[in-house]
């Protein structure tokens, strides 16, 4: 029998998520991102929970929108990295899929191409990732022009550096390089907004925002948890307490006996580590939960097994399910914890956590 270490996914809290993110966004359309494997919620069951809401979905890669079309639905899907050789182009046309652009050589493909799938242009408004620089904008527009292309040319999209940051001036001014950088094309379509974005006062959407992290419940706002914006948890992490104990006060727990007990302490061991992504950074005092009960990680974080004190629950038994984060103890939480964010927390996950879906 599998040890009980599992991944519980609230489907209908995703679907909650997602129309919250439709409110905020007002008139504005919203495709869902599903990239890493639906934030390591599961590509497939995430994007069918949301395939009655959802006009269209935003991928990373190929090979992501194609899961999408082997879970048998039929929206269109947007390569926010566009392609990565040249005959990926055909199979776009053909599945409907829409690359985002975003250099010199994949123009240079979509020349050699037979197969012109409807696109986007990335503009790299400040970012400095992807996407061309304003003024390179006009001479790739005369290229799509002069390859009759460009009535395939859906709009442009553009990232935000500090979006996640209310007190930064950047996203303003990332807003306006892109707005006058797009203004020649008001026919075409505008898509600048993550989640952050959708949390900024007087913050333009245009035609299409891309909500991602705020789906699964996680905050995209330095300084707020997702329950804090109204977000729901869309994973519970839960594992076994697999065995009790009492430290005797002058003992030590785990890997380099980071933590001594300072009191006689009754302590359990929960079967998960970071061979299942749980962080190892994760260090003493890190929240988690029992039976509804907060408690707190002590010593290492190890590959399989990680310690808790569990002064706070003292009924707690072998057996009973540990949440490692949920609705009691917030992803954004533990994250904080680690010295990481709640995206990498829900995409590291590892496969052999099970899902469960509800």
């Amino acid at each position: 029998m599998p040890r009980s270490t599992v991944a519980r996914i609230d489907l209908e809290a995703l679907r909650r998520n997602y129309q919250t993110a439709c409110r905020r966004a007002g008139g504005t359309q919203v495709m869902a991102v599903v990239k890493a494997d639906g934030y390591g919620h599961g590509i497939g069951p995430v994007a069918s929970a949301l395939d009655s809401l959802v006009p269209k979905f935003a991928v990373a890669c190929l090979e992501e929108a194609v899961a999408i079309r082997e879970s048998g639905l039929e929206q269109p899907v947007v390569l926010l990295q566009g392609v990565h050789a040249g005959p990926d182009l055909a199979e776009c046309a053909q599945h409907d899929f829409e690359p985002v652009l975003h250099s010199v050589q994949q123009l240079d493909w979509l020349e050699n191409s037979d197969q012109l799938p409807a696109c986007w242009l990335k503009v790299n408004s400040g970012m400095n990732r992807l996407g061309f620089h304003p003024d390179e904008l006009a001479g790739v527009m005369a290229r799509l022009e002069a390859l009759r292309a460009s009535d395939r040319l859906l709009g442009f999209v553009t990232h935000f550096a500090c979006a996640d940051d209310a007190e930064s001036t950047m996203t303003a001014e990332q807003t306006s390089v892109f707005e006058q950088a797009t203004a020649p094309w008001p026919g075409l379509m505008r898509s600048v907004g993550n989640s952050a974005a959708h949390f900024l006062a007087d913050q333009p959407l245009y035609d299409w925002s891309r909500p991602g992290i705020m789906l699964y419940g996680g905050s995209p706002m330095i300084g707020k948890t997702g329950p804090d914006l109204g977000l729901e948890p869309a994973m519970s992490l839960e594992a076994p307490l697999i065995s009790t104990r009492v430290v005797r006060s002058g003992e030590s727990v785990g890997y380099g006996a980071g933590w001594v007990a300072d009191r006689d302490t009754r302590m359990g061991m929960v079967a998960i580590g970071y061979g299942d992504g749980y962080p190892r950074h994760a260090g003493t005092n890190t929240p988690a939960a029992i039976n509804g009960q907060r408690i707190r990680l002590i010593g290492r974080v190890s590959m399989d097994m990680l310690a808790v004190d569990l002064t706070g629950a003292p009924e707690a038994r072998e057996g009973d399910s540990v949440e490692l984060w949920g609705r009691t103890v917030g992803v954004d939480e533990v994250a904080a914890c680690a010295g990481t964010i709640s995206y990498e927390l829900l995409t590291g996950i590892t496969a052999r956590v099970t899902r469960q879906y509800r």
